[in-house]
């Protein structure tokens, strides 16, 4: 990270450079005059929603979410109280990864949720149908009427272990991953929202992987999925289907695994990638049952532990949130962007300053296409920061009581759900002027350089080196970093 002592109120001065992202593309740079000339034309950030944000978080007098002003916020599920259905069943503990669907009836949402219980559990997830009996993982389900109430609240899967993330699909159902590899779980389930606890849910998907998994994350313009290991060392996967129709039931066919590796660069570490560096990487098949293993025997690229995932404008970005370097050894984490289309991946940033950002979890484009990153376990109190095509940065809520996670929108965008996930555990509702909608600005965020601050330094014999050779600087950057001779 370039500026290593910066501290947020200067990183935010710099983060203003409104223009950055359109001048420098994906690959260029842009000279100090130039960068002087875009601070100057750059909104105030005293201004709220012109600076690219929301404005400063309020003070909550309950002391759950702070949040700007005009935002307002339900909790509407608990841990520990009575689920809203018949069954008098308590609601589980521990939500974590969470998806949003439309629901049965006009106006309502269905949340599917995730709980990241182990096998012992105060409030574990009590199903009918589970796939090992002992477990106390599993995800729910929340019917959430127009006014913001949960109308039904149910089990879709039980007899899990630690399901911490996943991803939604593109026909409706949710992948629930198990963060463990013990006692011979490990596995990533596919939920149906709306047929509960059916044999589907209880079914591993093998083929895609016996490992400790965190979240998984589709390209819809091919039905590839990526995914991300939660343990040290962690891997990065993708999962071809042989089926990628992207229908209910295609995942059950199976597929072919692998892991990512770098391609004609020496090593295999992620921690000698610089910020705003692309390197190229290949792919290599493992055997599912024993992923990890051949991951680390076939020499592919060593991260620390990945978390959150999401795939939007054609990029796949995802976070490593303990990652550490020679220039960074503090472990506040790192997020990452791929490109499949040109098989490409990127340091998008890394955190020298908790100020910054301390251990990135769940990443989220939102509708309207800034892209979201959640904290989990900032001393200073986790927050939600947000970032947008334009290189803005800004906190969009912030609490001192547990992680945040499960960061989605109904489909309308005009909800967002996010969960606390303990003392207690919590889903909140959280609602007021979120920007419209906007598929283009998905795109571009998917696309934007990284703001000035997260660049990488290029000294004059980098910069030259690019010339001669014909090159992107970022691209004599990665040889630089990687210790070719220039």
């Amino acid at each position: 990270m370039v500026n290593s002592g910066m501290n947020r109120r200067d990183f935010l001065k710099v983060g203003g450079m409104s223009t950055l992202a359109l001048t420098l593309g994906t690959t260029g740079v842009m000279s100090l005059a130039d960068q002087t000339k875009a601070l100057a034309s750059t909104a105030d950030p005293t201004k709220g929603r012109g600076w690219g944000g929301y404005g400063p978080l309020l003070k909550d007098p309950n002391g759950i979410i702070d949040l700007p002003e005009g935002f307002n916020y339900k909790i509407i599920s608990t841990t520990g109280t009575a689920m809203v259905n018949p069954s008098g069943d308590l609601v589980p503990g521990l939500p974590d990864g969470m998806a949003a669907y439309q629901g049965p009836k006009k106006n309502t949402t269905i949340l599917v949720r995730n709980h990241e219980c182990g096998t012992n559990h105060q409030f574990p997830v009590n199903g009918k149908n589970p796939w090992s009996k002992g477990a106390a993982g599993g995800t729910t389900a929340l019917v959430v009427g127009p006014n913001r109430e949960v109308i039904d609240e149910y089990v879709t899967n039980s007899g899990n272990i630690r399901n911490c993330a996943g991803g939604a699909s593109t026909w409706g159902t949710w992948l629930t991953c198990e963060e463990t590899r013990n006692l011979g779980h490990g596995f990533v389930f596919e939920v149906n929202p709306l047929d509960p606890e059916n044999e589907m849910s209880k079914t591993p998907i093998r083929d895609m992987g016996y490992f400790s998994h965190e979240a998984c994350s589709v390209d819809p313009a091919t039905g590839i999925w990526y995914l991300t290991e939660d343990s040290e060392p962690s891997f990065f996967y993708r999962f071809t289907p042989h089926d990628r129709s992207q229908k209910l039931g295609s995942l059950q066919k199976g597929g072919i695994l692998e892991a990512a590796a770098l391609d004609e660069l020496p090593g295999n570490m992620a921690s000698t990638f610089a910020p705003g560096q692309k390197v190229g990487i290949v792919w290599k098949q493992v055997n599912p049952e024993r992923a990890k293993e051949d991951a680390r025997d076939l020499g592919c690229i060593r991260f620390t532990r990945l978390e959150g995932s999401w795939f939007g404008g054609g990029a796949f970005w995802f976070d490593d949130t303990s990652a550490r370097s020679e220039t960074a050894p503090a472990r506040h984490g790192r997020v990452y962007r791929y490109f499949p289309a040109t098989n490409t991946l990127e340091l998008f940033f890394e955190s020298n300053d908790m100020n910054d950002l301390r251990r990135p979890d769940n990443v989220t484009i939102t509708p309207w296409g800034d892209l979201w990153i959640a904290e989990d376990g900032n001393p200073l109190g986790d927050r939600i920061i947000g970032l947008t095509p334009e290189a803005n940065v800004y906190t969009f809520a912030q609490n001192f009581i547990d992680e945040f996670a499960g960061v989605c929108f109904s489909p309308d965008g005009r909800t967002m759900f996010v969960n606390i996930q303990n003392k207690p555990g919590m889903t909140l509702a959280i609602w007021g002027p979120f920007a419209r909608r906007n598929s283009a600005k998905q795109f571009a965020m998917s696309h934007a350089a990284p703001p000035a601050g997260f660049a990488p330094q290029l000294s004059d014999k980098v910069l030259a080196y690019a010339e001669r050779e014909g090159m992107s600087p970022l691209a004599a950057a990665v040889l630089d970093r990687h210790g070719v001779t220039l």
